[in-house]
């Protein structure tokens, strides 16, 4: 299994992986790629955000996005979100998830990120206790404005 950058031909997969549980199947569709294109276009420019898969040879089996976000608090420290962590249904159960994550608190650690933070929907039972087997502390509550 390799960690690496997502491409271009790795969007239908992570988008068919985003919607296949009970809150994106609501909101996700690969109907029309083109919106999540557009997104993966912006994202691979930006050094900050780093969408990555799991690749078990040429199978995407799972990802999440990185986002580095430069900050005045914590004595300027930068701050690592994670977002978007999913792992394929014939992958789960493994220990990938936490490969991934360990991952992901390394780069974010490298990149001199003093915080790795997320947010987990409140109904999300067995990701939040996922996240506190891995050291995430609930410390506190999010708020999301649709737009």
């Amino acid at each position: 299994m390799q960690i690496r950058r997502a491409r271009r031909e790795d969007v239908e997969p992570i988008v068919r992986m985003l919607a296949d549980d009970q809150l994106g199947a609501t909101r996700e569709s690969t109907e029309d790629l083109g919106p999540y294109l557009r997104a993966f276009a912006d994202i691979e420019t930006d050094p900050n955000q780093l969408l990555m898969v799991a690749d078990d040879e040429d199978t995407v089996a799972g990802t999440f996005q990185l986002s580095i976000i430069p900050g005045l608090s914590h004595r300027g420290s930068a701050r690592g979100q994670l977002e978007a962590v999913r792992v394929a249904a014939a992958y789960r159960g493994g220990g990938l998830g936490g490969t991934l994550m360990k991952w992901a608190i390394e780069e974010s650690r490298r990149r001199g990120c003093s915080i790795v933070q997320l947010t987990s929907n409140a109904t999300r039972a067995d990701a939040h206790r996922f996240y506190r087997r891995l050291g995430f502390q609930p410390t506190h509550t999010g708020f999301k404005l649709t737009l």
